[in-house]
């Protein structure tokens, strides 16, 4: 069952493995970054631009707020370098701020949305679009999991039982 104490979790787990990843891929020339390493999304950074492009517009759902101005065909191209490594602690922190303000009854009934994907309205069950938020980030962060290790990058353990105690949302 998805509730606030989950959701909780998985925001500190999502801002655990970015702060270790994005470090590392900084760490990269902008060749290592970009080339074309077969993810869904070609590159590395295209791969981290989709995810925070779709981090924003599921919280746009859940929270209300602000959703990204590309459509989804451009994701892999939505940022730059420079514009992810402002744009993902900030969207970590509003992560983080509404995993600790949502209610507990939120995560019964249905979420509804217009998918630009699809070309239609949507309703789903709102935990299961929660259980969909933090599955496709950990889907995608293993790509680039994996691209960092065939590059020879010290990767850290990416298990939840060993999250530290204080993960901090960002730092």
């Amino acid at each position: 069952m998805i509730t606030p104490a989950y959701a909780q979790m998985m925001a500190r787990y999502n801002a655990w493995q970015n702060q270790w990843m994005f470090q590392a891929v900084d760490a990269l020339d902008e060749a290592a970054r970009e080339a074309d390493r077969g993810l869904f999304w070609g590159s590395i950074r295209g791969t981290l631009s989709h995810l925070l492009w779709a981090d924003m517009m599921w919280m746009s759902r859940f929270d209300g707020g602000e959703a990204p101005a590309r459509p989804l065909t451009e994701t892999g191209k939505a940022y730059d370098w420079p514009a992810l490594m402002r744009g993902r602690p900030t969207l970590d922190s509003r992560i983080a701020a509404w995993s600790w303000s949502v209610a507990e009854d939120a995560f019964e009934g249905d979420l509804t949305w217009y998918s630009g994907a699809l070309g239609r309205d949507m309703s789903k069950p709102y935990a299961m679009c929660v259980a969909h938020f933090f599955n496709h980030q950990t889907h995608h962060r293993g790509q680039v999991h994996a691209a960092l290790t065939a590059l020879g990058v010290e990767t850290v353990d990416t298990d939840i039982p060993f999250m530290p105690d204080e993960a901090p949302e960002w730092r």
